[in-house]
């Protein structure tokens, strides 16, 4: 099941996130639950939005889009989060499947 999924204005990533990494990044895919989540680890402490503002910053570098187009939507308290990439969808879907 992948960790991605198309929707009429972007696609939707599960990610699971590592905050206060000391290598930040895209680091794979693991294993979850309910499917397969993206890992993003970040340095950022998870405080006042801080690592949640690092990891569509990180999402986005790997996409190679703009940071405005990557926010939270579901899972801005926890580190299992749901992140909506607005664009276009197969482009977006490509880039992901080569993550």
């Amino acid at each position: 099941m992948a960790f991605w999924h198309e929707r009429v204005d972007g696609v939707s990533v599960a990610v699971r996130v590592h905050p206060g990494a000391r290598r930040p990044g895209v680091q794979g895919q693991v294993a979850d639950v309910v499917g397969t989540r993206l890992k993003i680890a970040v340095t950022e402490p998870p405080e006042d939005g801080r690592a949640n503002r690092a990891v569509c910053t990180t999402l986005a570098a790997a996409l190679d889009v703009p940071a405005a187009t990557v926010a939270i939507i579901q899972g801005a308290g926890v580190r299992q989060k749901t992140l909506l990439v607005t664009g276009e969808t197969a482009a977006l879907a490509r880039k992901l499947a080569a993550l």
